[in-house]
């Protein structure tokens, strides 16, 4: 059994290695009580470099590598239940690794100021962020964003001018 501090931090010592060696990003891990049974989730994703989302036959091959590691080391006491998932699009973007994801998606920013920006995330650093508003680039400092969301797009015009879904 591993030992350490809270059993989040048990799992997150186990998945860790699967999760790099699957080269995904371990975003979160979360040990809760559900009952007699314990529920553990693990939010796993593309690297912060990668552009896209994760497939479900990665999603898949990671979740078996990751319950075969738990039942290893057993680092969660008695009966539980594994999940495994991606941050989906309505996780807020709080960190640089986040926004980097997120390029190429229409994104809405609110400012420290209160002021909203709106616009297509084409670059991401430490730093700064660059959005296409209305066809102007814009750079906005990280530092200056209160909070940062993905809008979903039900239906994105591509440069052929069609319609795709997304």
């Amino acid at each position: 059994m591993v030992t350490g501090s809270g059993p989040a931090e048990r799992v997150r010592a186990v998945v860790a290695p699967v999760v790099e060696a699957a080269r995904l990003s371990l975003e979160d891990v979360q040990v809760a009580p559900a009952g007699r049974r314990t529920v553990v989730r693990v939010v796993v994703d593309l690297p912060a470099d990668a552009v896209g989302s994760l497939d479900s036959d990665s999603l898949a091959s990671v979740s078996r590598g990751i319950s075969a590691a738990l039942d290893t080391a057993d680092p969660v006491a008695g009966a539980y239940v594994l999940e495994v998932s991606t941050p989906g699009t309505d996780r807020p973007l709080t960190e640089p690794r986040h926004f980097r994801r997120a390029r190429t998606r229409l994104v809405r920013l609110t400012l420290r100021d209160g002021s909203v920006v709106l616009g297509r995330l084409t670059g991401a650093d430490d730093a700064a962020l660059v959005l296409d508003v209305d066809g102007t680039a814009t750079t906005v400092a990280l530092a200056d964003v209160a909070r940062g969301v993905v809008v979903v797009e039900l239906a994105r015009a591509t440069d052929a001018g069609e319609e795709e879904e997304g």
